[in-house]
């Protein structure tokens, strides 16, 4: 089992150590932030759009989605049909997602290829885990504490506001971790709503180009070495957000455990 985890860990440090090996030389201020001549900052900015505003659409509704089917829902048909449907999303191609996306938000509705669009297609995409991490951090609250506080004289939403969510909130936080690091990652999807122009996106009604999207053009476009140079440059701009974001949740949900664990 130790060698098992050393085998990870070095495999980790490997794959980032050969990016900033191969990323020399390219890897500089000017490269990251030369905006629209060539920099990376378009990418970053829709990227940075891509993911805030699927979390502010997916979020919400996977964990009110988590709370009614732990809290309120009773085993029944109905009930069984939901989960199945949440597992069946789940498992669905992301580049179905794309399509979907494609037809519903960008034509349909008249979004076009869009940051708005895109968003809306991975909020779909990545409500599943949120809802799925969400529940499995709910049923880890005890009952007691329930049971203690409708006891006290408090009504069920009253307790699920003060004493379920506060004591699920490390959990949503790891959820909302895995869905940035699907959203990050996706590339079909994102592809087909968002489309790939270079600009800087002045509002979410804009067109766009993500970093993983930039960097599956630069290397598949890529004639010389330093073609390759830029890839890899932005292969490690990726990994330092992916980097940032998940150190970032993991003090916040380190705080509030912490806060739940006093509370309870």
């Amino acid at each position: 089992m130790a060698a098992a985890a050393v085998f990870v860990m070095v495999i980790l440090i490997f794959i980032i150590g050969y990016i900033i090996t191969q990323s020399a030389g390219f890897f500089n201020l000017s490269f990251i932030f030369g905006g629209e001549s060539g920099g990376l900052l378009p990418m970053i900015v829709t990227t940075v759009y891509i993911t805030g505003l699927s979390l502010v659409i997916a979020l919400p509704i996977g964990v009110i989605t988590a709370l009614y089917l732990n809290e309120y829902a009773r085993d029944s048909g109905a009930i069984r049909m939901i989960r199945l449907a949440i597992e069946t999303l789940a498992g669905i191609p992301s580049i179905l997602f794309g399509l979907f996306g494609l037809l519903a938000f960008c034509r349909f509705f008249g979004m076009g290829q869009s940051i708005a669009a895109g968003a809306a297609t991975l909020s779909i995409m990545i409500l599943p885990v949120i809802i799925r991490t969400t529940e499995e951090s709910l049923k880890t609250i005890p009952t007691e504490l329930r049971q203690a506080s409708l006891a006290l004289g408090a009504t069920r939403f009253q307790t699920i506001v003060h004493i379920t969510v506060p004591g699920a909130l490390p959990g949503i936080l790891t959820s909302a971790i895995l869905a940035i690091g699907r959203v990050v990652g996706e590339s079909a999807p994102v592809l087909l709503t968002v489309g790939i122009a270079r600009n800087l996106p002045r509002s979410i009604f804009d067109s766009g180009r993500t970093l993983t999207i930039h960097l599956y053009y630069l290397t598949k476009e890529s004639i010389h070495r330093d073609d390759f140079g830029k890839a890899f440059a932005t292969a490690g701009v990726l990994v330092i957000v992916v980097l940032v974001i998940n150190c970032a949740a993991k003090i916040i949900a380190s705080g509030a455990r912490g806060r739940g664990a006093k509370r309870q």
